[in-house]
């Protein structure tokens, strides 16, 4: 299947999903939400969500494998691997705050070749392929032209579990805080990466993070012209646990504030 195709068929699936999330979120109750770990939320909507998008996406490519992070389908094969995140901002979904998505990415052996995130709220699917650029609903989108950290807002995400390295964390914000536009906090880290590669923030970054959370939004960063990296500038961001991504001007400024107490 050419990839443009599969493509085509991803936004669809990831629609699809994104419409349940929706019409679920009228009717959520507190009640609904069961907890896999301290902080870590998971509800009857994700893993609905993401038995639409497996469902969807074993039509589309049979052959691939998947890394999902509710387990729905966990079989990885040699080439061919679909990472999915149904619904990336469990926390806001549960709370009623508008910021979640649907993440979807391929892998073709280690590297990210498609990624498709579906902003639920905004109606907005962001996605790009290897090579093809990066799009919002249709619109060719590019990273800021900021050129430096003094004209640029920054978003992360605030750790809720692990809390070793928090006030490390904290000193990181710190600095950055009094050296930037602000930081934003918006729950979702695919969203985040998809605000980079639209430059609607100029760089983002955080620890703790999955595959899942990462791999839809990653390659969109690139395709729009950014930068991503782990916080030791390398390539182990997609299961490295950490990432860095930016309009590429301001990354090695936004690695060095980060390494100054990480």
């Amino acid at each position: 299947m050419e990839l443009k195709e599969l493509l085509d068929k991803t936004i669809l699936i990831a629609k699809e999903a994104g419409a349940f999330i929706r019409r679920e979120r009228q009717s959520f109750d507190l009640k609904d939400v069961e907890h896999k770990g301290f902080n870590d939320l998971v509800s009857y909507v994700d893993k609905e969500a993401e038995k639409i998008v497996v469902k969807g996406l074993k039509e589309a490519l049979p052959a691939a494998g998947f890394i999902t992070e509710e387990g729905t389908a966990n079989n990885r094969e040699d080439e061919y691997n679909w990472i999915v995140d149904p619904l990336d901002g469990t926390t806001n979904f549960v709370h009623g705050i508008p910021v979640f998505s649907v993440s979807i990415a391929l892998m073709q052996n280690d590297e990210i070749i498609l990624g498709v995130v579906y902003e639920v709220n905004n109606n907005e699917c962001f996605y790009a392929t290897k090579g093809g650029g990066a799009f919002c609903n249709d619109t060719k989108i590019q990273v800021s032209a900021a050129p430096s950290l003094a004209e640029s807002l920054i978003a992360t995400g605030f750790p809720y579990y692990q809390f070793e390295k928090l006030n490390d964390y904290l000193a990181i914000l710190k600095s950055i805080m009094q050296k930037s536009h602000g930081i934003r906090r918006l729950g979702s880290a695919a969203v985040d990466l998809c605000y980079v590669a639209s430059g609607r923030v100029e760089g983002f970054f955080e620890y703790n993070l999955n595959a899942y959370d990462v791999a839809g939004g990653l390659i969109i960063v690139q395709e729009a012209g950014g930068k991503v990296s782990d916080f030791g500038n390398g390539t182990n961001f997609v299961f490295g646990r950490e990432i860095v991504a930016s309009n590429g001007s301001i990354h090695k400024e936004l690695i060095e504030e980060v390494n100054k107490f990480w």
